[in-house]
């Protein structure tokens, strides 16, 4: 016999005191700590307990009695259920606080070094529709809200296309309109959608792995030109020719149109063939006065206006000569790498997608940089002792890893190849602390310049110079 949950209790008149990681907020019950999402400082609340630690709790506003002054009004219709853009009700001005406050505080419990005083952080230049890459997944069976589950109204059409809800991996949002990207994006979601209704095309479904239909992928750049990518589950010559001449004939300006047909299990294109069904298989980005060519499985920032910003503070922190061998760690598309090249004396750039190497070395030749070397593989495998005897030691390196950070393995190159300075650039503050705290013994950090990059999300990106001891 299943033991039966315990049904845990609400709290009223709850004091909402700070914000917390992941987005949520923080409430003090007598002596637990209890975490709830879309709150804001000083709203008095009734919160239902979804679950209960032993320090802690994590639970649901179900009331808002008194809302605080902070609080505005979010422009998504979506806010709340589709879980992205979790501060929408905040104020930009003091998402920006908080997100300071997350690099602090990083900096100083994690790294616990000796520390400059820090730069305020650099805003957004954009705050709606800033996104150049979003993806959409296809469900037949909708994640519906509590208002839609408690009017008593039968649902029988449950076909979706939108985002996954967080923590259900088979919930889809059926998506009316997103802020996060151009608006281009808004008309080609919903006229695929539309067409596969009219046309009887099975949306997915996750859990029993059936149906035609299984995401679409759209990038917008800066140029105005637009990708877009559609999954399908099987390969259909008839079915996926009849719609991609429609989304062909309805928005002309897609300069790059293009298919997957993925059968696995999971979603991830990856490894998969993407085969190109009209114009090129890239779009152009413009950075400056440069131009990067991004392809279906290139890594490129999501907010191509405040990369640039990004970039220009990592170039400003290397401080070039043009006399310096530089190596960009984990390079990508080698965006960095060619955006510093004409300031050094030669860029080597290592990433671990051989796709994105093959885009980087394209994009050295079409803005007529020749001092740049890419290499692909992994980080730890191919920067190496050897690899930098070979190579050259570095005068400068800059460095770029995902939220994980950096391997042990890669830390110890480093260390041992002793660089005049590093500039270290970072999606996730607690792991650049972590790697800045194992640099230490040999390196001092000169300066650190918070920069947003995704507004109405808890996420912030950090840069950090660091100058051999």
């Amino acid at each position: 016999m299943a033991k039966k949950k315990k049904v845990l209790p609400e709290y009223e008149n709850v004091s909402i005191s700070d914000v917390a990681a992941e987005g949520k907020s923080i409430a003090r019950i007598d002596d637990m700590v209890v975490f709830v999402p879309y709150g804001a400082p000083g709203d008095i609340v009734n919160i239902k307990l979804d679950k209960k630690k032993k320090n802690y709790g994590e639970g649901h506003i179900t009331k808002i009695i008194n809302p605080s002054d902070l609080r505005v009004k979010p422009f998504c219709q979506h806010f709340g259920i589709c879980g992205g853009c979790k501060w929408q009700h905040l104020p930009y001005s003091y998402q920006l606080k908080c997100k300071q406050q997350q690099v602090v505080d990083a900096l100083q419990r994690i790294a616990k070094v000796e520390l400059p005083a820090i730069n305020d952080i650099l805003g957004s230049i954009r705050t709606e529709r800033y996104r150049n890459k979003l993806e959409f997944t296809f469900s037949n069976k909708c994640w519906l809200t509590f208002e839609q589950m408690n009017s008593g109204e039968v649902y029988e059409d449950r076909r979706a296309l939108g985002f996954h809800i967080p923590g259900a991996f088979d919930k889809v949002l059926d998506i009316k309109e997103c802020h996060l990207q151009d608006e281009i994006s808004d008309r080609i979601r919903l006229f695929i959608r539309d067409f596969a209704i009219s046309n009887n095309y099975e949306f997915y479904d996750i859990r029993q792995q059936k149906g035609f239909l299984r995401n679409i992928v759209i990038r917008t750049a800066s140029t105005e030109e637009v990708m877009l990518i559609v999954v399908f589950k099987e390969y259909d010559k008839n079915r996926i020719e009849a719609l991609l001449d429609a989304i062909k004939n309805e928005f002309p300006e897609i300069t790059s149109l293009m298919y997957v047909v993925n059968g696995k299990v999971n979603d991830t294109i990856s490894d998969q063939d993407v085969i190109l069904y009209s114009g090129r298989d890239y779009i152009i980005e413009q950075m400056g006065d440069l131009k990067f060519r991004v392809g279906p499985k290139s890594f490129y920032q999501t907010n191509s206006s405040q990369a640039f910003e990004l970039y220009k503070v990592a170039h400003r922190m290397a401080r070039l000569s043009g006399n310096e061998l530089v190596y960009d760690l984990y390079t990508g598309t080698g965006t960095i790498a060619n955006f510093v090249a004409r300031d050094a004396r030669e860029v080597i750039g290592i990433e671990y997608v051989e796709d994105a190497i093959a885009d980087a070395k394209i994009n050295s030749q079409a803005n007529g940089i020749t001092n740049t070397a890419f290499f692909a593989g992994d980080m730890k495998d191919v920067l190496t002792r050897e690899f930098v005897a070979e190579h050259g030691t570095p005068d400068v390196m800059i460095i770029d890893p995902p939220r994980a950070g950096m391997h042990q393995d890669v830390v110890d190159v480093i260390l041992d190849a002793e660089p005049s300075r590093i500039v270290y650039v970072s999606c996730n503050p607690a792991t650049q602390a972590r790697d800045i705290a194992l640099l230490d013994c040999k390196y001092k950090v000169e300066e650190v310049q918070p920069v947003d990059m995704f507004p109405h999300t808890q996420h912030v990106e950090n840069v950090v110079a660091l100058n051999r001891k």
